[in-house]
Order: structure tokens, then sequence, then C-alpha cells
């Protein structure tokens, strides 16, 4: 099934450029024409995943080079900025937090001291995934280092498959409302969102500042869903002792633990004082992650750690950033914007953001890739805003929280797709649908009921 699928996006990618290519759009100039043809093609290539997404995407680049769409400083000019560096240190930093085993120590010691039943277990998964959320900045390796621990609490409590099955989903899970929390908090697609709110600038602070409070929020109705919808077959009683012999087998901390902690801290420190210092933080980034390996004060990141940083995802994000970028330049934003949404603007705030979130979702739930989605809304949404004099914070953060956090299939989002199967979170498609059809409802709450006014009390709006 999935080969043919992969034939079908391959053959329906291909029919569609090539009907956008030779057909006559009026209004859309030659590179906004070819702009439109290869970018719808290559997201859909991505939606049905015909290839690895960092070969379709360097296809997408080299199509936008080869046919003269833009220039390649622009085409490829994620690379000349700090998002492309704070990304590459971000993944850095997660290896060494990871390998040093630091992260491992925290989780053991904060279930030794905090969980006793289920439902601090699932209280725990979110406490945990915020903590780590500051040590490691992707989402990936804090859900499995997490998975990792908890399936020692599952064994040791002789909890059953069907409630082990709702602990994995709820790891996961948790990992997408609370990495919204910080700009560090996802490395690969909150700098991404920050990077689309230009020319304001979104630093470490102001991320917090706007998003800190509703994802707080968001996390927590995660949180009472998840225990109202998936409540366990029987109650549970976590085997202290097991942890207790898990977190004697760590030993003393290590000194690799203690510099990794430091450099860490500083990582830390230095993002939360960047209006003060006024570095960006994807300097920042990648200075504590190049001290990691350095003798004596790091010591802590190899030459093997590289593996850590995907290639294909930053060329990913290349393309991603491209579509909105050079969508941009030719025209094509704009042509979107006046051909597909209503040519008013709704005036009243609560109505633009249930707009924007039913627009997001819609496409969405189409295509699938959270960032491939971003690249085409967000630049659509800030050309249809644009008259309203809305600072561009507003219509982007609207458009990421709306397609960030939906999922209804596990497709819909990388972190509950990578945690699907026995091997990973142990849930599949039937917990995925289950909690993302009301959640889908819930997205609009947070969006007009918790972001707008939260925004209109700082002076956003």
């Amino acid at each position: 099934m999935g080969k043919n699928k992969g034939i079908i996006g391959f053959i329906l990618g291909l029919v569609v450029g090539a009907l956008l290519y030779f057909i006559n759009i009026p209004g859309l100039s030659h590179e906004g024409h070819l702009c439109l043809a290869f970018s719808l093609m290559t997201v859909i290539f991505w939606a049905f995943g015909i290839a690895q997404p960092g070969y379709t995407s360097g296809l997408y680049l080299l199509l936008l080079a080869v046919f003269k769409v833009a220039q390649p400083t622009l085409i490829f000019s994620t690379w000349t900025t700090s998002m492309m560096y704070l990304i590459i240190g971000a993944y850095l930093i997660a290896t060494a937090v990871k390998e040093s085993g630091l992260g491992e120590r925290i989780a053991y010691w904060y279930i030794s001291k905090y969980v006793t039943n289920f439902k601090s277990i699932i209280i725990s998964i979110f406490a945990l995934t915020f903590i780590l959320s500051l040590l490691i900045p992707h989402p990936w390796p804090r859900a499995f280092l997490i998975m990792s621990v908890m399936a020692v609490v599952v064994k040791s409590a002789n909890i059953p498959k069907e409630d082990a099955v709702k602990i994995g989903f709820t790891v996961f899970t948790a990992s997408i409302p609370v990495s919204m929390i910080f700009l560090t908090g996802d490395a690969s697609i909150n700098p991404l969102a920050a990077a689309s709110c230009a020319p304001e600038t979104v630093g470490w602070m102001e991320w917090f500042k706007v998003m800190g409070l509703p994802m707080i929020v968001t996390s927590f109705i995660t949180m009472f869903m998840l225990m109202f919808m998936f409540k366990p077959s029987r109650e549970v009683e976590v085997n202290k002792a097991e942890i207790a012999r898990k977190r004697a087998e760590l030993g003393p901390m290590t000194g690799k633990e203690k510099r990794t902690a430091f450099w860490v801290i500083l990582a830390i420190i230095l993002w939360m004082t960047d209006t003060i210092h006024g570095i960006d933080i994807g300097w920042v980034t990648l200075f504590i992650a190049v001290m990691m390996a350095m003798p004596k004060v790091g010591g802590i990141l190899t030459p093997g750690s590289w593996s850590g940083v995907p290639v294909q995802t930053l060329l990913f994000l290349t393309a991603a950033v491209a579509i909105g970028r050079v969508g941009a330049a030719t025209g094509m934003n704009a042509w979107i914007a006046q051909t597909l949404l209503p040519s008013t603007v709704p005036e009243n705030m609560f109505v633009l953001a249930a707009f924007i979130t039913f627009v997001s979702i819609l496409i969405h739930l189409c295509f699938g890739s959270v960032i491939a989605v971003m690249g085409i809304v967000i630049p659509a949404m800030l050309a249809f805003t644009k008259p309203m004099g809305l600072t561009s914070i507003i219509p982007v953060m609207i458009a990421y929280t709306a397609i960030n956090a939906h999922f209804i299939l596990p497709f819909h989002n990388l972190a509950i797709l990578v945690g699907t199967g026995e091997e990973n979170g142990m849930y599949t498609e039937k917990e995925t649908i289950k909690f993302g059809v009301p959640f889908t409802l819930v997205l609009f709450i947070i969006t007009c009921v918790i972001e707008i006014p939260w925004w209109k009390v700082i002076g956003l709006w």
C-alpha cells in the first residue's frame, strides 16, 4: 500500500505541476507561475511521502535555481540566517544531554519523588517534558528519553498493555503543546514561525511573552483531556524500589554530566537574556554546542555526534522557508491570497482568528506536513491580513498554533508519527483519531478564547 501511495503521489504531483506550468494564469508573473507549479508539486510529494522529504526538498530547491525562479541567495537564504545554526546547535545539544545521561538522571529523580499512581504518571510526563524542553531543544529525543523511563515504570508496576499504550500515547502527545512554550522547545519548527514574523523580531523572551501562557494553558487542556479520555483499566502502584535501583545503577553524577549541566544552564541563561546582551540565540546555541566539543571544558560531543544533525531535515526546512520567501518575491503569495481567500478581511478579531484557524486546519488535514503547510498558509495569511495593519506576529502565531497542534492521523504531526508502533509509543491510529478529532475542535478555543484575549492584554493587538 505504501509503495502504491508513493507512485500515485509521484504521478499526481507531476500532473498537477505540469498543468500549472502550461496553463495561463492571469495576474501572476512568469516566476510566480513557476513557483506555484513547483511548490504545489512538492507539497503533493511531501503529503504522499513519495521519498524521504530531504530528497524531494532538494529537487524543489534545484528546480527553483535551474529555472531562475529567484536568485540562489534568496532560495537558500535560510543558510545565511541564524535560524539554521540555531537548529544545528539544538540538535547537537540534544545529543549531548541524551548521551551524557543527564536527561535520564533527571527523569528518574523526578519519578522517584512524585510518581505514585496512574494520574501522577500522566502529570509527570507533562512535567518532565516541560523540564527537559529547556535542556533538550527538540521534541523527539525528549519523547524517546521519557518513553525509555516510562518503559521501566510500566514493567516494574506490571501495568497492563492497554494502559501502557495510553502512557505511550501521552508521552508523544505531550511533546506537541509543551514544545510550543519556548522558542527553543522545538528547534525545527518554532524558529521557522519566528522567522516568518519578519520584520518583527521574535527572540526567546518575546516568544515566551506571546506564546508562553497560551501554550501552558493548552498543555493543561491536553493533559486533562488525556486523563478523561484514557482512564486506566485498574489503579497502578509504582514500584519505587525498582526506580531506586535504576537510579543507583546510574551511580554518582559523572564529570561529563556536570559539564553538560553547566553548558545547558549557561545556554538557558543566555537564551532568556537575549534582549539584554543582544546576541542572537542562534549564535548562542551554536556557541554552546561548539564549546561542548572543546577539550577540558567540554569533551561531551565527539566527531560521531554530527550524525545527530539530520541533513535531510535541514534541506526540508530550507525548502519550506523557500516556498514562503520565493513566493513573496514572485507574487505567488499575494496571488493565492487574492484568488483563494475572501476579498474582505474580517474586522472582528475573533472571527478573523477562527477563519485563519479553519483554513489552516483544512489545508493541514489534506497535506499533513506541518512545515510544508506553514510554508503555504503563513505567507498567504500575511498577505491576506496586510490591509489591517496588524503586527505580523498575530496571523503567523494563529496559523502556527492551528497547524502544529493539529492532528487526526499520525502523519499529520511527526511528533505523533515517530511514536507509533509497538517498539516506540505502542499506540496506533486508533488512539490518535480518538483524541485528535475532539482536539481539533478545541483548537478553535485555544486560538480564539485563549490566544486573542491574551494578546490583547499584552498590547499585541
